[in-house]
Parts: structure tokens; C-alpha cells; sequence
């Protein structure tokens, strides 16, 4: 499902995410998650870990099929700024920025993709709100705020 959102202010949303954190012990969570899109499904896990207290660690992990979602390369980089886990939700907010590039002879500038992701652990419901800015992203999906929905089930692995 994707909608557009103009009334959705990712200030809010990261104010709302910083609000939601708490101090709470280590853990991981796991889920199957299933993303449906007009004819194309895709399946993949998601691993969750708030910070591990006392460990100088001070924020959590987030990781795709195994690959940790803190990266950085020659095209710019994704880091996870934020991980909770609370009983009814577990939430991430991550910060992506792409560095200006060419393709096919054209020239985008830097973009810029701030999401929360937020898991209702009882339903399932995954809901992704993002805001692109800027780059080839802005001009082939649109600048602005939208919000994506997938089902997750989780995996009791810890």
C-alpha cells in the first residue's frame, strides 16, 4: 500500500520516535516480512536489537537478510539512528543520503530519505513512513512524504 502523506511532518515523526525510547535491557527481535506491490512479492527477514546497556554501544541494530542497514559506500550512506522496542511496537529511524550522480548523460543532485519504521508486534503490521528529498528518487518516485505497509511475523530465534 502506498500513500501520499503531505500532513506528516518527519520532524514529528522523529520527535515522536525519541519520545517513544526508554531505557530498557538488550534484546532482538526477528520477523518474516512479506512486501507485496501490484504483481511482485518479495520476502525477507528483519533483525531488531536495541543498544546493549553498559557495552559503550549506545544505539541499536538494524539488519536486511543478514546485512547490517548501518553502511556506508562511494554512493553515499544509511545510518540507523534510532531502535526501540516496546511492548506493543518496535520502531527504527534511519537517515539515507546518495551522493550527486550521472546517469544516461543526466546529472541528479544529492538525495536524501529519512523513515520510520514502525512493527505493531500483535498484528504484524509493519508501516514504513518516508520522506525523500532531493536526487534521481525525488524525480522518479515523487519528493514528499509516503507510507507503505507490509506483514511481518515473527521468528523466535533469542
Amino acid at each position: 500500500m502506498n500513500d501520499y502523506c503531505p500532513q506528516l511532518s518527519t520532524r514529528l515523526l522523529l520527535l515522536l520516535l525519541s519520545l517513544y525510547a526508554s531505557c530498557t535491557p538488550a534484546e532482538t527481535l526477528v520477523f518474516s516480512c512479506t512486501r507485496v506491490e501490484r504483481d511482485y512479492q518479495e520476502s525477507y527477514e528483519l533483525q531488531v536489537s536495541t543498544p546493549v546497556l553498559n557495552s559503550g554501544n549506545q544505539k541499536g541494530k538494524v539488519y536486511l537478510d543478514g546485512r547490517d542497514l548501518d553502511r556506508s559506500g562511494g554512493d553515499g550512506n544509511q545510518i540507523i539512528k534510532n531502535v526501540v522496542i516496546g511492548k506493543d511496537r518496535v520502531a527504527y529511524l534511519s537517515d539515507t543520503n546518495f551522493e550527486a550522480e550521472v546517469f544516461d548523460g543526466i546529472s541528479y543532485p544529492p538525495a536524501n530519505v529519512i523513515a520510520v519504521v514502525m512493527i505493531d508486534r500483535r498484528s504484524g503490521k509493519l508501516r514504513r513512513v518516508e520522506t525523500i528529498s532531493g536526487g534521481i528518487l525525488a524525480l522518479s518516485l515523487g519528493e514528499g512524504t509516503r507510507s507503505y505497509e507490509e506483514q511481518c511475523t515473527p521468528i523466535n530465534r533469542f
